[in-house]
């Protein structure tokens, strides 16, 4: 066994969790407040394309977001009521989840943002969007709201491969995505990126391929997904007609451990599976017992004595 603990762990994790993260920055318990703001997308609206990726429900990846009837604060407050009872000196995070959250003009932008910044407890912004639609205005006024709170961009990019981009209609390139984190971070912005295992065309060695990139540039923090087929989507229907191999949990797990060992230690690994709602799960059925699949990567990590950024530092 080796004899050095992770750097980034005070428990028995071997890679860097955000939880971990989140308490020696804020020396605090923190959550993450999801919301949705009704914010549309270029691949949705025609601007770059129709449909939006073909995995994406019809709440724009926000499943657990707030209720787009109520209002940004009524959403905040619903959820911060709950955690106050069990956590009441924690603090918060707004988080942009749903859509695409700078798909709009600055002055809409801040209509949402700032009332959520006003907020008590709160220390800071999440922001999913994508590199296609951040404005250089929208730009200047992340770059403010970066000086004001602890702002993170989270930018999807699901995979690096060009013909599995086109399949799941991502509508913008690997170019564009690189040079918008150059841009962020330029500007000093943390920036998270998502990807997706699973996804057609690609074997684990392409997964792979996807974060050995991404350990190149200037990130701060990852997540990884299972791809989800849920109903009414794109993507059921291609199911349907192809049955494409869908993984296992035990090689979802195998993938994931290869990859965290491909990522640098300090990369804050933000997300490392999916937990779809199970009335809108086609497959994989298994995705939707979360912690077991987050204990088994622990008890496999264990099992083969690895840790994050091994495959990095040999």
């Amino acid at each position: 066994m080796k004899k050095n603990k992770f750097k980034y762990s005070d428990d028995n994790k071997r890679y860097h969790t955000l939880n971990y993260f989140y308490k020696h920055k804020f020396n605090s318990k923190v959550f993450k407040v999801s919301l949705n703001a009704g914010f549309s997308c270029p691949n949705i609206d025609g601007t770059v394309g129709y449909g939006g990726c073909i995995y994406c429900s019809k709440s724009g990846s926000g499943e657990f977001a707030g209720n787009i009837e109520d209002s940004i604060l009524h959403q905040f407050s619903s959820v911060k009521t709950m955690m106050l009872n069990k956590w009441p000196e924690a603090k918060y995070i707004g988080y942009f989840q749903a859509r695409t959250n700078t798909y709009a003009p600055v002055e809409q932008l801040k209509k949402v943002y700032e009332p959520i910044l006003r907020q008590d407890g709160v220390v800071g912004l999440n922001i999913g969007t994508r590199a296609d639609a951040i404005s250089d205005e929208c730009l200047d006024y992340l770059e403010d709201l970066n000086e004001r709170c602890f702002l993170t961009v989270e930018l999807g990019l699901q995979t690096i491969h060009e013909e599995t981009t086109k399949l799941i209609n991502r509508c913008h390139s690997l170019q564009c995505f690189e040079d918008m984190v150059k841009k962020l971070r330029d500007r000093n912005i943390n920036v998270v990126v998502h990807i997706i295992n699973g996804l057609p065309l690609e074997d684990k060695d392409k997964m792979i391929e996807t974060v050995k990139y991404l350990n190149k540039l200037d990130i701060q923090g990852i997540k990884i997904h299972m791809l989800s087929i849920l109903k009414d989507t794109p993507l059921e229907n291609y199911y349907k007609e192809n049955k494409f191999h869908i993984l296992t949990k035990e090689e979802y797990i195998d993938i994931v451990i290869n990859q965290l060992e491909e990522l640098r230690p300090e990369i804050v690994i933000h997300r490392i599976t999916g937990d779809p709602k199970l009335e809108d799960l086609i497959e994989p059925k298994w995705l939707v017992k979360k912690f077991c699949v987050l204990n088994d990567i622990d008890k496999e990590m264990v099992k083969r004595d690895v840790y994050q950024g091994d495959k990095i530092h040999g």
